[in-house]
């Protein structure tokens, strides 16, 4: 019998490859003891993400996060689900609620949070989220230049 975490990884690795049927059938392979515990939810909020099923995402997301909240993925991909369902003012808050949470938040949180800043039309606080987060992560200002939900930060 294979262990879970072999299985993980290739589902992750056929993911990666997006080979996303491949994925699905890795991750049916995990003892049913196994199934929902929060690293194999893990993959599958990797695996709705890449198939786009935001409202699976959500509903992973919110297990994981209710079992681990310091894990940053689940946060970050339910705040992005969201965002993608048009529903950016609780992407927002469910990524602030995240970052309380998060033991060490990235900077993927702030610029994640700059640009549901800048959506809904708080361009001081998006500035301030985007600076934070660039500052970390310089390579991200060539992003933020490109990236169209921070394009209001560009007018003058």
């Amino acid at each position: 019998m294979i262990p879970t975490r072999k299985h993980l990884s290739y589902a992750l690795g056929y993911i990666e490859l997006n080979l996303l049927p491949e994925a699905r059938e890795e991750l049916a392979l995990i003892k049913p003891e196994d199934r929902e515990t929060p690293e194999v939810l893990s993959i599958h909020i990797e695996l709705a993400m890449a198939r786009s099923t935001w409202t699976r995402v959500i509903t992973l997301a919110t297990q994981v996060t209710a079992v681990i909240p310091t894990l940053e993925r689940p946060w970050i991909a339910w705040a992005y689900a969201l965002r993608e369902k048009q529903r950016v003012a609780d992407a927002r808050d469910v990524l602030l609620r995240g970052e309380r949470a998060i033991t060490e938040p990235s900077p993927l949180v702030d610029y994640n949070l700059a640009c549901y800043y800048c959506l809904l039309g708080d361009l001081p606080e998006a500035r301030r989220r985007l600076k934070r987060a660039c500052t970390r992560e310089p390579d991200w200002k060539t992003e933020a230049a490109n990236d169209p939900d921070l394009a209001a930060l560009k007018s003058p």
